[in-house]
Order: C-alpha cells, then structure tokens, then sequence
C-alpha cells in the first residue's frame, strides 16, 4: 500500500453540460485510521445519471455537490486495514466512498458483500442502487400485471435492462425504447424484451404504436421529452407511470409535453420517486435481484473504463448516452 490517494473534485459548477475543467484531480496522502475505523481500497467507482442533478445549486431531492470536495459516488472495494472488530482485512463492502481510490469509515453505511455468488461489482448495478430502482417502480408503482404492456425508455440501461426482464417474468409484453440498432437488438436478444423502438430512427411515434399494437399499460420512465410524451399517447385507460429519471432535461433541455391531457382522458396514475425514500424496501428487493443474478436469469451489461482518471468522461458520455449497460470505473490494475 504505497500509492498515494487520488481524489477527483467538483471545482465548478456546470452550466449546461459537463464539461472536463468542472474537476480537478487532487493527490494526498492515505489517510490514517483511529479506533473503531476502517480503510478501504475501492475497485470499482459506478457513474450514474443523479450525479448530473447533484452538480447544480438549485433545489432538488438531494443536498447539492459542494465545491472544492470529493465527488460523490457509490464503490465497492476490500478492507485492507481495520480497527472495527465488525470488518476484517480482506473483507468486500460497498460504500459511497466517492470518486477516490481510498476511503475510510466507521463502518456506519458501509455494507459487507457476498462476493462468492456474483462479482462485486454487480452490488453497484444490477444488485445495486440501480437494479432496486427497476424493482420498486415497477412493483410498487405499475403494479403489472400478467398479459399487460409494460414499456421500458432506457432499455439498455443498467435500470431499464432490469425493469423490462422482471416485467417479463411477470408475463407481460414488454417494449423497450433505446437509442440505435445495435442496442435495440441487444434489448431484445440478450434481455428477452418483446420489442424495442429505435428513438433515433425518426419514426418514434408510428414504431412505438407497431411495437404496442394493444396501447401500454404500464411505464417506467427514465428520460422524460419527447420520449415520455409518445407513450403518453399510448396509454390505456387506468396505466401507471413511473418516473425515474429526466434524463432529456438535465443540462437544461426544453422537455415540452403535449400529450398532458392524456393524465386525464385515461386516468393516469403517475408518480415520481427516489429509490432512497424507500430504504425499508431495500432488503427484499436486493435478496430477490441476487437470487435472479446469481441464478443467471437476470442478464445484463457492462462499459467499464480503466483508472480513476477516465472519471469525467465517462460521466460526459454517460449522460449522452454512450454507454451500454451499467457504467463503471475500474479503479485497480
């Protein structure tokens, strides 16, 4: 353990998109621990679409970003000093240790994994924050139901992917909404969804009505626009949105809605939600998704870039989507 700690830090504030001056990469020392404490060594950082939203002042669901401090961000990693008779050196936990490679604790919020089952990373997707994300807005909020329509935006996506495959466990007909072929073909060979719209083929509107001839029961949004918008215009009377995120409008994008009157005319129930408002969900959500991953049924993908220097653009690229899959730092040689 002789390297130093490297730190990537939000240094300003973006206006529009990212750009790669809104960071800084610090160098310090490892930090020591006292009684009672823990020092990780992250493997893998994860990159996800909040962390955009953290970057503004503005109000929102979450505490803004502060200037001038590590950049927040959940990891996975080994114990590789402890003081806490709860964790030993060798042991595998998550944390939100950040956009760092070393982090340190009292154990408060740092959970010890099963690494014997599924790699670790996985706690970070698929087991992780973004694989409960599918599982509570579709089973809490859609609430489907065997022989409906469930659409899916994001389909690629390391929350989408999961919400279309749980949909079809289910026994729904589940369409996938994603950007270009080669992902809209993945949607439906390696995730097992019915169909997928191309939403940059052009045809949004006329491709979404042939994929869900019946119209759409269900929901789960992950993108708001003009996506959000043709779905509305396909909901059945009763159907159930999630939404989860607004992807289209985090770097202050118009998001116009025609289709409002929708709400009404077919009494829709649509709700917003943080996954982080529902913790009590977290264990029974998180033993089913391990079961469905270890078991090989719940598939997915991966874009992983090497060193914690490829941070920010792999966030850049991340919010223009071109990752595929759950987009990951691999922090360790």
């Amino acid at each position: 353990m002789n390297d130093t700690n490297r730190q990537w830090l939000l240094v300003r504030r973006p206006q529009g998109p990212i750009t790669p001056d809104c960071f800084r990469l610090d160098e310090t020392v490892i930090p020591e621990i006292g009684d009672g404490e823990i020092l990780v060594r992250n493997h893998y950082l994860s990159l996800d679409p909040y962390m955009r939203g953290r970057l503004d002042a503005g109000k929102s669901y979450a505490v803004p970003q502060k200037l001038d401090e590590v950049m927040q961000g959940g990891t996975v990693g080994e114990v590789v000093a402890s003081r806490n008779p709860a964790f030993a050196v060798g042991d595998k936990v998550l944390a939100m240790f950040g956009w760092q490679l070393y982090g340190k604790s009292d154990g408060n919020a740092v959970m010890k994994l099963d690494a014997d089952r599924i790699p670790i990373q996985a706690y970070l997707g698929r087991v992780g924050m973004p694989g409960i994300t599918g599982w509570y807005g579709l089973n809490r909020i859609i609430e489907p139901r065997e022989g409906e329509t469930v659409v899916v935006s994001a389909a690629s996506g390391a929350v989408g992917s999961v919400v279309g495959q749980l949909a079809r466990l289910k026994g729904c007909r589940v369409v996938g909404i994603a950007g270009g072929s080669e992902k809209c073909r993945a949607v439906v060979e390696e995730f097992g969804f019915d169909a997928c719209v191309d939403y940059k083929a052009g045809k949004l509107h006329a491709d979404l009505k042939a994929a869900a001839p019946d119209g759409v029961d269900g929901y789960f949004d992950n993108v708001g626009g003009e996506v959000l918008d043709a779905v509305l215009g396909r909901m059945n009377t009763f159907g159930r949105i999630a939404i989860c995120g607004l992807i289209s409008g985090y770097d202050g994008g118009a998001m116009p809605i025609n289709e409002f009157r929708s709400l009404l005319i077919n009494r829709l129930k649509v709700q917003g939600f943080i996954v982080s408002d529902h913790m009590s969900m977290w264990p029974q959500a998180r033993s089913e998704l391990l079961e469905l991953a270890a078991s090989g049924t719940l598939r997915y993908r991966e874009s992983v870039v090497q060193g914690i220097e490829a941070a920010p653009e792999a966030l850049m690229g991340l919010l223009k989507g071109r990752n595929f899959g759950k987009q990951l730092v691999r922090l360790i040689d």
